[in-house]
């Protein structure tokens, strides 16, 4: 998916890869003092449910990465998703983590536990579309 704006899903489910190893979900943790993708990824979804898209954690997780603090967010954004970017389906934290992503009717995200009542009734829901994370291994 190309550029900001195209990239959203709505009403939509990112399930755990089918195959992850993990059946309970693992919060990750920074490595080496450092935060990693994963790390910054759950920390923004899980502390704000529903209040991000896909596009505001991929580029706040860019942003914290990398250290970066400028007065011109918006160029640099624009800048960010000028190149297409992977969508939650390929994030570490539906392929090795154990955590599904959820877009409601606005795009906006929140995360479940793959051993959650929660995301149990997520997958059984015809009120959502489900996408299984991108596989970490080719068959």
């Amino acid at each position: 998916m190309k550029g900001d704006k195209a990239m959203s899903y709505k009403n939509t489910f990112n399930a755990v890869s089918e195959d992850s190893k993990v059946t309970t979900a693992i919060k990750p943790l920074p490595k080496k003092g450092r935060p990693t993708i994963a790390s910054i990824e759950y920390d923004l979804i899980s502390t704000n449910p529903y209040k991000f898209t896909e596009q505001d954690i991929l580029f706040k997780t860019y942003l914290i990465k990398n250290n970066i603090e400028s007065n011109s967010l918006d160029t640099l954004r624009e800048e960010f998703f000028s190149k297409p970017k992977a969508c939650f389906r390929a994030s570490p934290l539906v392929k090795k983590y154990g955590w599904g992503i959820h877009y409601d009717e606005q795009g906006k995200v929140a995360v479940y536990a793959v051993d959650s009542k929660s995301y149990k009734d997520m997958m059984k829901s015809n009120k959502v579309t489900i996408l299984k994370g991108m596989r970490s291994k080719k068959l």
